[in-house]
């Protein structure tokens, strides 16, 4: 699956518009990493594990919105943006967003 922000697949042209598709994760913070985060706080620095747990999110968003591009037939997502908000104390939502696509294969 291409993967791209801009609104084309440098070098390709795009076939099919399929629609918009997206995936999304709630993480929330567990004691143990709020130990460790309450720790960093005192000392300053960056709060690693909070980092880590953003990115696995991210990832997951991402690998969601692949699945809902590839459900419909694309095989390749343009215009991607990832958007994090509260939903309540101590959770985040990532969304990963954009339009599903397919461009022209390489000749094999």
């Amino acid at each position: 699956m291409i993967i791209v922000t801009t609104d084309f697949v440098p070098g390709k042209e795009i076939r099919e518009l399929k629609g918009f598709v997206k995936g999304s994760t709630v993480q929330s913070k567990n004691i143990g990493r709020d130990i460790m985060a309450g720790l960093k706080t005192i000392v300053g620095g960056e709060i690693r594990e909070y980092t880590d747990m953003m990115n696995e999110a991210r990832q997951k968003a991402i690998g969601r919105m692949v699945e809902d591009a590839e459900a419909k037939g694309a095989n390749a997502i343009v215009q991607v943006r990832l958007e994090t908000s509260a939903v309540m104390q101590n959770a985040s939502e990532i969304i990963a967003y954009g339009t599903a696509v397919t461009v022209e294969q390489e000749n094999s």
